[in-house]
């Protein structure tokens, strides 16, 4: 299935090697990555709490960093694991799947974007469509705003649903898989910074060399 895909078909091969994909890092080498990011002495709650929160900048302009971030199929480039995603309704409502664990997990998401705050929101789900629960919080803003200079800032929050503590939808599961998505909150924050460094280099990359950020195949 990722063989075919045309995610960052744009860019040749090896050119962004710190980008980290389940195609080029499996997982387990990235669990040590993961692991020298979680600090010796780090405050219980930013990993355990109700809250997960990371920010970052990127040298590439607001306004097609937004862009590229409302394409669903996005998530196929610069997330870990998330890949082949397939619009399944009229709704707006895409199906792809999660690589992480057992590596055939159904994700639903369905993506609410406001143009004119540019925010961008993922509703996602494992298993099932119905309800998406899984909710990433995602802004874009001017970096000439504020930090004066051009470029974006990216901020990123991840609440804790209390169906990260428990599966909902048990009988949705896949037959025989043993983890559950709530199984990695307590190391969401140093995975979705790797993720979002990948999202940086990759917006860098394309806006350095005046390659649209979104390319056709979204």
């Amino acid at each position: 299935m990722t063989e075919s895909l045309a995610a960052l078909s744009d860019i040749p091969p090896g050119a962004l090697p710190s980008v980290h994909r389940v195609e080029n890092t499996p997982a387990e080498e990235a669990h040590p990555m993961i692991a020298e990011m979680v600090h010796a002495v780090y405050p219980h709650d930013e990993i355990y709490g109700d809250y997960c929160t990371l920010q970052g900048y990127v040298a590439a302009p607001p306004r097609q960093v937004y862009d590229y971030l409302a394409h669903t199929r996005s998530l196929e480039e610069w997330t870990f694991s998330l890949r082949g995603f397939t619009e399944i309704g009229d709704d707006g409502l895409w199906l792809g799947k999660d690589l992480l664990g057992d590596g055939d997990t159904d994700i639903y998401a369905r993506t609410r974007a406001c143009p004119e705050a540019m925010t961008v929101d993922y509703h996602c789900a494992w298993d099932q469509g119905e309800h998406l629960w899984m909710i990433y919080l995602m802004r874009v803003v001017d970096a000439q705003l504020v930090l004066d200079k051009p470029g974006s800032v990216v901020l990123w929050t991840n609440c804790h649903h209390p169906f990260y503590d428990r599966n909902p939808f048990p009988e949705k599961a896949l037959a025989g898989r043993e983890v559950w998505v709530g199984d990695y909150w307590d190391v969401f924050h140093p995975g979705h910074e790797l993720e979002l460094e990948n999202l940086t280099q990759i917006c860098e990359y394309r806006h350095s060399r005046g390659l649209p950020l979104t390319p056709d195949w979204l």
